[in-house]
């Protein structure tokens, strides 16, 4: 009786332990099922009070495409239960969940079905907790079109297997992504003297000195011409200051950043021109412009990178109210470039413009995650060679998107079919798909392209509280 006392007495142990082990070997065999609980605050629009109990996925989840079924037009129908609640039509935005293409997040989300069906371009909607509604970014068909669908529910976004996350609209932009970080690093004016200036002469002085300097703009700052930036200098732009007539030129200088600052109606020169060799140049969160109300001559463009430059990253920049805003690349016969103009260029807002969103010639260029609206002409134009890799721009009211047909010799493009074309003419492309992408991580910022206007919009320019 005794040994069986101590036997019984054992046993809810012996239990107890082998639960532990069962449950731990299952975590690690279904780990990308694991299931967080979530009881932080969630943003206003998910439908979700800050009292409810939400379980989130860590990582995504696959969704089996062979399930679904078509509902109509670019419109696809899946029957999953996520075990959370859904959009109803007494609460269209309730829903918290995301759905990836390749690693890369569709939408909208909450789209209403007679849109997915008729505009589809990756919209979507998690309805009434048991289906979702969903088209590819590209109009195809799922279930043919060899891609892979995944889906998160909650706000985390980590997919196993792939290096794209899509982060929200408010995440910050401080760090540089890009060519500005390859094979060296952009650190401006870093370890040295931080100078406030207030008018052209100061300002002069403290670009040109051979000392490492961060260089604080303030007031409005008025000239003519252009002021040459010596290496190591960062420039910021305190809020609400401009310079007005006078442009800045990186000439054969190398680690320079230029941020927030406001540079208008520069006659003869371009606002911001980066050539002669300077590398490792970073352009971000300045607001360009000029007019076009006297011709094509008057104004030259906004931001230029050519004569043999690399290593350029440009991003955040609004540039409007110009002809000719940025051009990659001077000339046709500037042979020179090649080998050099590797250029960078996001979630630069360009509008009002005629052209040159960006011109490129000879280099590599990544351009992604662009608002490019109400362009006359052209807008992204790979030429002479230029390599260029697009990445979920944003095309509204744009004559001819992206081309190739202009200049003596046409360029390389690749992923036209990433991008949103909104009353937009077709992409005049002559040449077969490049398969070149650059050798940097950028898809842990990168946004869908529906995303790109509302988030371009309220985060480029001078817009940094400085």
């Amino acid at each position: 009786m005794e040994r069986m006392n101590k036997l019984t007495n054992r046993l809810p142990m012996s239990i107890f332990l082998m639960l532990i082990v069962l449950t731990f070997s299952k975590c690690k065999k279904d780990s990308n099922e694991v299931m967080l609980q979530d009881e932080t605050s969630l943003s206003a629009d998910t439908g979700v009070s800050k009292k409810q109990s939400v379980q989130t996925t860590s990582v995504a989840k696959t969704l089996n495409v062979a399930n679904v079924k078509s509902d109509g037009g670019f419109a696809y129908k899946i029957n999953i239960d996520l075990g959370i609640p859904g959009d109803t039509p007494e609460n269209p935005t309730n829903s918290i969940v995301k759905i990836f293409e390749n690693g890369i997040e569709l939408g909208a989300a909450h789209s209403t079905h007679a849109d997915i069906r008729k505009i589809g371009k990756g919209k979507f909607s998690h309805w009434l907790s048991t289906s979702i509604y969903f088209s590819a970014s590209d109009n195809s068909n799922p279930k043919t079109n060899g891609k892979k669908y995944t889906y998160l529910v909650g706000s985390t976004s980590t997919i196993p297997g792939n290096t794209t996350t899509t982060p929200s609209t408010t995440i910050s932009s401080n760090s540089i992504i890009g060519y500005a970080m390859i094979d060296g690093k952009t650190t401006g004016g870093e370890g040295g003297q931080t100078v406030t200036v207030t008018s052209v002469s100061a300002l002069k002085s403290a670009v040109a000195s051979s000392s490492p300097l961060i260089i604080m703009v303030s007031g409005k700052i008025t000239g003519t011409g252009f002021l040459n930036v010596s290496s190591n200098k960062t420039i910021l732009g305190l809020k609400g200051s401009s310079l007005e007539g006078v442009g800045l030129m990186i000439y054969g200088t190398n680690n320079v950043i230029i941020r927030n600052m406001t540079i208008r109606n520069v006659v003869t020169y371009s606002n911001i021109i980066i050539k002669e060799g300077a590398h490792h140049v970073w352009v971000d969160h300045c607001e360009l412009s000029s007019d076009r109300n006297r011709g094509w001559e008057y104004y030259d463009g906004l931001l230029d990178v050519g004569k043999r430059a690399d290593y350029v990253t440009l991003s955040w920049n609004k540039l409007h109210d110009n002809h000719i805003p940025m051009l990659i690349g001077f000339g046709d016969g500037s042979t020179a470039d090649i080998g050099h103009l590797r250029v960078t260029v996001y979630k630069n807002y360009f509008y009002n413009v005629s052209e040159r969103q960006p011109s490129t010639r000879f280099g590599y260029m990544h351009v992604f995650n662009n608002y490019i609206n109400n362009s006359s002409g052209y807008g992204v134009g790979a030429t002479m060679g230029a390599t260029v890799r697009t990445d979920n721009n944003y095309f509204e009211n744009s004559q001819t998107p992206i081309t190739t047909e202009y200049n003596a010799a046409p360029g390389f493009i690749s992923g036209a079919s990433t991008n949103f074309y909104k009353n937009s003419g077709k992409n005049t492309i002559s040449t077969a798909e490049s398969n070149w992408v650059p050798a940097y991580e950028y898809k842990s910022v990168m946004i869908s392209a529906e995303s790109v206007p509302a988030t371009i919009m309220a985060g480029a320019g001078a817009t940094l509280n400085l």
